[in-house]
Protein backbone atom coordinates (compact mmCIF):
# COMPACT_ATOMS: atom_id res chain seq x y z
CA UNK A 1 0.00 0.00 0.00
CA UNK A 2 1.16 3.74 -0.37
CA UNK A 3 0.33 6.46 1.85
CA UNK A 4 -1.78 8.96 0.20
CA UNK A 5 -2.15 11.53 2.38
CA UNK A 6 -4.54 12.77 5.36
CA UNK A 7 -8.30 13.97 4.17
CA UNK A 8 -10.77 15.11 5.62
CA UNK A 9 -14.33 12.98 5.38
CA UNK A 10 -17.32 15.73 5.37
CA UNK A 11 -19.47 16.58 6.21
CA UNK A 12 -18.44 15.42 9.76
CA UNK A 13 -14.67 16.67 8.95
CA UNK A 14 -13.59 13.52 10.22
CA UNK A 15 -9.97 13.17 9.25
CA UNK A 16 -8.54 9.87 7.58
CA UNK A 17 -5.48 8.48 5.90
CA UNK A 18 -6.09 7.09 2.36
CA UNK A 19 -3.55 4.23 1.36
CA UNK A 20 -3.70 3.19 -2.33
CA UNK A 21 -3.17 -0.68 -3.33
CA UNK A 22 0.25 -0.22 -5.42
CA UNK A 23 -0.84 -2.91 -8.13
CA UNK A 24 -4.75 -2.13 -7.92
CA UNK A 25 -6.94 0.64 -9.03
CA UNK A 26 -8.61 0.48 -4.66
CA UNK A 27 -7.85 2.97 -1.84
CA UNK A 28 -8.11 2.22 1.93
CA UNK A 29 -9.82 5.22 4.03
CA UNK A 30 -8.77 4.88 7.64
CA UNK A 31 -10.18 7.07 10.25
CA UNK A 32 -7.89 8.72 12.35
CA UNK A 33 -8.11 11.22 15.52
CA UNK A 34 -6.63 14.90 14.73
CA UNK A 35 -3.33 14.61 16.68
CA UNK A 36 -2.45 10.79 14.61
CA UNK A 37 -3.64 12.89 11.56
CA UNK A 38 -1.28 16.05 12.26
CA UNK A 39 1.76 13.76 13.28
CA UNK A 40 0.97 11.36 9.76
CA UNK A 41 0.81 14.69 7.53
CA UNK A 42 3.56 16.72 9.27
CA UNK A 43 6.10 13.23 8.41
CA UNK A 44 5.08 13.11 4.89
CA UNK A 45 5.12 17.22 4.29
CA UNK A 46 9.18 16.52 5.84
CA UNK A 47 8.59 19.01 8.98
CA UNK A 48 11.14 18.39 11.26
CA UNK A 49 9.73 19.93 14.91
CA UNK A 50 11.98 21.25 17.70
CA UNK A 51 11.48 18.08 19.75
CA UNK A 52 10.97 14.99 18.93
CA UNK A 53 7.31 14.06 19.27
CA UNK A 54 5.68 10.57 20.29
CA UNK A 55 5.84 8.99 17.13
CA UNK A 56 9.75 10.11 16.75
CA UNK A 57 9.98 9.15 20.38
CA UNK A 58 8.71 5.42 20.04
CA UNK A 59 11.06 4.80 17.03
CA UNK A 60 14.47 5.94 18.91
CA UNK A 61 12.69 3.69 21.81
CA UNK A 62 13.03 0.88 18.63
CA UNK A 63 15.89 1.37 17.58
CA UNK A 64 17.48 1.79 21.21
CA UNK A 65 16.56 -1.52 21.62
CA UNK A 66 18.43 -2.38 19.26
CA UNK A 67 15.04 -3.66 16.81
CA UNK A 68 14.47 -2.90 13.41
CA UNK A 69 11.16 -1.69 12.43
CA UNK A 70 10.57 -3.59 9.21
CA UNK A 71 6.43 -3.79 8.18
CA UNK A 72 3.11 -3.30 9.05
CA UNK A 73 -0.17 -4.81 8.41
CA UNK A 74 -3.67 -3.51 8.39
CA UNK A 75 -5.16 -7.09 9.59
CA UNK A 76 -8.88 -6.48 10.02
CA UNK A 77 -11.60 -4.31 10.51
CA UNK A 78 -14.24 -5.79 13.19
CA UNK A 79 -16.87 -3.66 13.96
CA UNK A 80 -16.10 -0.77 11.96
CA UNK A 81 -12.40 -0.41 13.91
CA UNK A 82 -9.10 -0.76 11.69
CA UNK A 83 -6.68 -3.54 13.42
CA UNK A 84 -2.52 -3.31 12.27
CA UNK A 85 0.56 -5.22 13.33
CA UNK A 86 3.67 -3.72 13.75
CA UNK A 87 6.50 -6.05 12.57
CA UNK A 88 9.72 -5.53 14.33
CA UNK A 89 13.20 -7.47 13.65
CA UNK A 90 15.58 -7.98 17.17
CA UNK A 91 18.34 -10.82 16.57
CA UNK A 92 17.28 -12.51 13.70
CA UNK A 93 13.62 -12.87 15.50
CA UNK A 94 10.32 -11.47 14.15
CA UNK A 95 8.22 -9.23 17.12
CA UNK A 96 4.66 -8.62 16.29
CA UNK A 97 2.98 -5.98 17.94
CA UNK A 98 -0.44 -5.25 17.75
CA UNK A 99 -1.30 -1.22 16.97
CA UNK A 100 -3.27 1.62 15.82
CA UNK A 101 -3.30 1.60 12.57
CA UNK A 102 -2.28 5.59 12.53
CA UNK A 103 0.26 4.94 14.90
CA UNK A 104 1.34 2.44 12.39
CA UNK A 105 1.19 4.30 9.76
CA UNK A 106 2.99 7.69 11.49
CA UNK A 107 5.88 5.04 11.94
CA UNK A 108 5.94 3.96 8.75
CA UNK A 109 5.76 7.58 7.43
CA UNK A 110 8.82 8.52 9.13
CA UNK A 111 11.13 5.36 8.65
CA UNK A 112 9.91 4.33 5.54
CA UNK A 113 8.68 0.68 6.81
CA UNK A 114 6.08 -0.58 4.03
CA UNK A 115 2.61 -0.50 4.68
CA UNK A 116 0.44 -4.04 3.62
CA UNK A 117 -2.81 -4.66 3.72
CA UNK A 118 -4.94 -7.98 4.01
CA UNK A 119 -6.81 -8.86 1.12
CA UNK A 120 -10.02 -9.52 3.05
CA UNK A 121 -9.57 -5.65 4.57
CA UNK A 122 -9.58 -4.41 1.16
CA UNK A 123 -12.45 -6.41 -0.55
CA UNK A 124 -14.30 -5.10 2.67
CA UNK A 125 -13.20 -1.84 3.21
CA UNK A 126 -11.33 -0.64 0.22
CA UNK A 127 -13.02 1.45 -2.66
CA UNK A 128 -12.24 3.41 -5.85
CA UNK A 129 -11.51 6.88 -6.26
CA UNK A 130 -11.78 8.63 -9.45
CA UNK A 131 -7.98 9.70 -9.98
CA UNK A 132 -8.16 12.26 -12.96
CA UNK A 133 -7.40 15.60 -10.66
CA UNK A 134 -5.61 13.74 -7.79
CA UNK A 135 -3.51 16.83 -7.24
CA UNK A 136 -5.94 19.02 -7.19
CA UNK A 137 -8.53 17.19 -5.14
CA UNK A 138 -5.39 16.19 -2.57
CA UNK A 139 -5.09 20.42 -2.41
CA UNK A 140 -8.65 21.06 -1.55
CA UNK A 141 -8.42 18.04 1.12
CA UNK A 142 -5.44 19.24 2.75
CA UNK A 143 -6.95 22.98 2.83
CA UNK A 144 -10.30 21.75 5.00
CA UNK A 145 -7.44 19.58 6.80
CA UNK A 146 -6.17 22.90 7.85
CA UNK A 147 -8.86 24.97 8.28
CA UNK A 148 -10.52 21.99 10.40
CA UNK A 149 -6.80 22.35 12.55
CA UNK A 150 -7.24 26.04 12.84
CA UNK A 151 -10.22 25.59 15.12
CA UNK A 152 -8.86 23.00 17.51
CA UNK A 153 -6.94 24.41 20.67
CA UNK A 154 -4.94 22.76 23.14
CA UNK A 155 -8.49 22.41 25.77
CA UNK A 156 -9.88 19.80 22.87
CA UNK A 157 -7.47 17.63 23.81
CA UNK A 158 -7.62 17.78 27.95
CA UNK A 159 -10.28 15.52 29.29
CA UNK A 160 -12.73 17.46 31.37
CA UNK A 161 -12.68 15.07 34.33
CA UNK A 162 -8.77 14.99 34.75
CA UNK A 163 -8.53 19.02 34.43
CA UNK A 164 -6.74 20.93 36.63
Amino acid sequence: MTVTGVRVELPSNTPIVLLREQTGVRFLPIWVGTVEAMSISSAMEGAEPPRPQTHDLMLSIIEALGAKAVRIVVTELRDSVFFANLIFEQDGQEIVVSSRPSDAIALSVRSGIPVFARLAVLDEAGIEIETESEEEASEEEIERFREMLEGITVDDFIDPDEAP
